[in-house]
């Protein structure tokens, strides 16, 4: 069992980062390498904090971790110092742990016991535990690649690389059936690759990972969009069943703000995927914020994603904006009680960095320089509120004062709007839902035969480890579909709820 004192002898610790002024001019992890032995007694104490609470949150669906990690468990084997079934458990439940332990925000840690109250210090440091346990079954050769027993001689395509996809293909793969992933772009990994800047994920991780997958027998074909490259009538020749795991990047515009028309207002993936691609040696970006007065527009993941990249590419200036206030940097018990995900000031490494943050302003218009670019734009102090009648959201000014900020490049990282029209769902005759997303029944198959969907398609933009979790559920419902029943776990509903994060 675990120590139930752990926590009483021992403060709650994070993985240490690299000196803010080293890390800002190279593309390396935030965090910074520790000597093995040191990395590992280190990480074992932290373990040694999970108490045995009775009933653990931290892997709950609806309050902790989506795939249903088996915490307690591995904790407690890390605190033992018997990592080889640390490793064991933790890939029992999830395909990829070194990308959920590098970028997850970690619902499991807000569910923990131990967040409770702020006396005991804090909760478990969750992921730390589980990037380690990852990262030594790398380095032990425990994370060995598995073959099928049997072939079933059933054929799959998945469509998208991304960790929906990926996730689906591995576990149809070692379940024996023949698995194909088809991605338009010239890399795999969809946003993992390129949504992903190199200084919260290097790419090596991700690509380890995909030589497991070609060695268990998956295929993978690039620079391939089905729906065109591969007709409909094509697929179904050569396969049994589909998965749509062809995420939502359909990013929201602001079509409304006067001057959006200005050059050098962009969407956010239209910088950070040509940052990512300079990353991987295809020669400088065409947006690059270089010796410019950079202003981002959104204050979630997306938006600091921006933010450091702008930083390491050498802007002048980093400026985010979000237009509701500043949260509180602790939990408020009425408004998002414990185990519930916590409405709290989340400061990322990168805002350590340099840059500013301005909450409860929202743009009033771009500014031009008379040749047609983004000079400059006007803010105002708003607030948010939502319609009683209607309850939709409103942002409101709350002052006739006007702030003019410097902007040579603007992005926008105000979200995504769901899945990209593309001829693949018109050929399947696959209306999207109000939400912009692929419907699905109970089994996850969509309303054309044979076709699944998982991943953002499915439930909208949403975390890495819901990604992970629905791929492995929609690997359950394609391995049942073909074979007529099935041993792969299903760690979600298709009805789940999405995690409320922003």
């Amino acid at each position: 069992m675990a120590d139930p004192t752990g926590f009483l002898k021992h403060p709650r610790r994070e993985p240490p980062k690299r000196p803010e002024d080293e890390r800002v001019h190279d593309w390396h992890e935030v965090y910074r390498e520790l000597d093995p032995a040191e990395r590992d007694e280190t990480v074992r104490v932290q373990a040694s904090r999970c108490m045995d609470c009775g009933i653990p949150f931290c892997h709950s669906g609806s309050a902790g971790c989506p795939l249903g990690n088996l915490i307690p468990e591995w904790n407690d084997l890390v605190r033992r110092g018997d990592w080889a079934a640390a490793g064991e458990r933790l890939h029992a439940t999830n395909n990829f742990p070194e990308f959920t332990g590098k970028l997850c925000p970690a619902p499991c840690e807000a569910g923990c016991v131990l967040s409770i109250s702020p006396d005991v210090g804090g909760p478990v440091s969750i992921k730390w535990v589980e990037a380690t346990i990852a990262d030594r079954s790398w380095e032990t050769g425990a994370a060995r690649p598995q073959h099928a027993a049997v072939s079933t001689g059933q054929r799959v395509a998945v469509v998208g690389s991304g960790p929906a996809g990926l996730a689906a293909a591995q576990q149809l793969t070692r379940a024996g059936h023949e698995v194909t992933v088809f991605e338009r772009d010239d890399r795999l990994g969809g946003l993992l690759r390129y949504g992903i800047p190199e200084f919260k994920m290097e790419k090596k991780a991700l690509d380890r990972r995909l030589a497991q997958l070609r060695e268990e027998g998956t295929t993978f074909v690039t620079g391939c969009e089905v729906g065109v490259d591969i007709t409909v009538p094509e697929l179904w020749e050569r396969f049994d069943a589909v998965v749509l795991a062809v995420g939502a990047l359909r990013g929201r515009d602001d079509r409304i703000t006067p001057g959006r028309e200005l050059a050098g207002i962009h969407l956010a993936m239209e910088h950070l995927v040509p940052a990512n691609r300079a990353c991987e040696g295809d020669g400088p970006p065409d947006i690059d914020a270089a010796g410019k007065h950079v202003v981002i527009i959104g204050g979630g993941d997306t938006g600091a994603d921006c933010y450091g990249t702008a930083i390491r590419q050498g802007a002048l200036s980093v400026t985010q904006l979000d237009q509701y206030s500043q949260p509180p940097t602790s939990r408020d018990d009425e408004r998002s009680p414990w185990p519930t995900w916590p409405y709290i000031l989340r400061t990322y490494p990168v805002h350590e960095e340099t840059g500013e943050r301005k909450f409860a302003v929202a743009v009033r218009r771009f500014l031009g320089d008379g040749e047609g670019r983004v000079r400059a734009l006007e803010l105002q102090r708003v607030r948010v509120r939502k319609d009683p009648a209607t309850g939709r959201r409103e942002v409101i000014p709350v002052s006739d004062e006007v702030e003019e900020l410097p902007a040579d490049l603007v992005l926008l990282a105000i979200g995504f709007e769901g899945v990209e029209h593309m001829t693949l769902l018109d050929d399947l005759g696959l209306p999207l839902s109000p939400r912009g997303t692929v419907p699905c029944g109970q089994d996850w198959q969509t309303s054309a035969p044979g076709v699944f969907v998982c991943g953002d398609a499915h439930r909208g933009a949403s975390l890495v480890v819901w990604a992970i979790a629905e791929g492995r559920s929609v690997a359950r419902a394609v391995d049942e579909y073909l074979t007529g029943a099935s041993e792969l776990p299903a760690p979600v509903h298709p009805t789940a709820l999405p995690l409320a994060v922003v």
